[in-house]
């Protein structure tokens, strides 16, 4: 019986929410892990205890404390859900708290490293071409992964120097894209076009995998690592290295936080307020370093 509300659950989330693919996968998997749990248990007998005592079986996996809030994330969404249907009379998660997750500065790259990742794509095939493109692309938008892949040839404004991205919860927004990221992206096509890759699967993608397919999420990380080691770059980094890079160096270089709020399609301004304490430690390192009496 849990499964049928689950299901209609997802479906409320991607048809009236607009929630991501990857949103939808993790809610799924996070509410079967809890069927599983409650094994024959009917839906309107679960009670407070009884979340309680699948979140303490929770933990006794040593999931990571960003893991179990989603999990409880899921779960308050889920029930509130099937209060607000009058599937249930009384919301059992509704006192369920967050565990406090411990803050970690975002890592980024420093404006030398980025020159030397950005230009250490070859620039005679096309496969070196696209994964300039690619880079500059990330760096100079400062898009995630997910809005790069999904990018069309016809989202990017190569007159007007803007992207039209769409977001979490398919929200679309437009973003500023420097002139060297569209070259980049001009020399890939041009030369593209030349080698008469088939678009065989992609539509009208911007970026194509050597099958003429839309590149993936993972493509896009292998792509990364591939030039991360290729320059030596001492530190260990995600695509997301390269969005936490861009809104740290638009604040160095005196963006306001409004500013890169919107560029970055964060809903609250919190969310942004997290590289306010990159640029703050590094002013207090160099102060530190350098005044006489610090």
């Amino acid at each position: 019986m849990i499964d049928r509300y689950i299901e209609k659950f997802i479906r409320y989330l991607e048809i009236e929410r607009n929630a991501s693919k990857h949103t939808l996968v993790n809610y799924s998997i996070d509410l079967k892990s809890l069927r599983e749990f409650l094994k024959e248990e009917p839906i309107e007998k679960v009670d407070y205890v009884s979340l309680r005592r699948y979140l303490a079986h929770v933990k006794e996996t040593n999931l990571s404390k960003v893991s179990i809030a989603r999990k409880i994330a899921s779960i308050r969404s889920f029930f509130k859900f099937l209060f607000r249907e009058g599937i249930i009379k009384n919301n059992p998660a509704s006192s369920l708290s967050t565990p406090k997750r411990d803050k970690h500065l975002p890592k980024f790259l420093d404006e030398k490293e980025i020159v030397l990742l950005l230009e250490s794509p070859g620039k005679e095939d096309e496969a070196g071409l696209r994964d300039g493109a690619i880079l500059e692309t990330l760096y100079s938008t400062g898009i995630r992964v997910s809005e790069l892949v999904g990018l069309n040839i016809d989202t990017v404004d190569q007159i007007g120097g803007v992207i039209k991205v769409y977001g979490k919860g398919k929200k679309e927004r437009i973003v500023p894209i420097g002139d060297r990221a569209l070259q980049a992206i001009r020399d890939y096509l041009k030369k593209r076009r030349a080698s008469n890759t088939k678009d065989t699967h992609a539509g009208k993608a911007l970026f194509f995998n050597k099958n003429g397919g839309r590149l993936t999420d993972r493509s896009i990380r292998r792509i990364i690592n591939k030039y991360i080691t290729k320059t030596s770059i001492q530190q260990k980094i995600s695509p997301h290295t390269l969005r936490h890079s861009f809104a740290t160096h638009m604040l160095d270089h005196g963006a306001d936080l409004r500013s890169v709020q919107e560029l970055l399609g964060h809903a609250n301004l919190s969310t942004t307020q997290i590289y306010t304490h990159i640029t703050t430690e590094r002013l207090k390192s160099a102060y530190t370093k350098a005044h006489p009496r610090a």
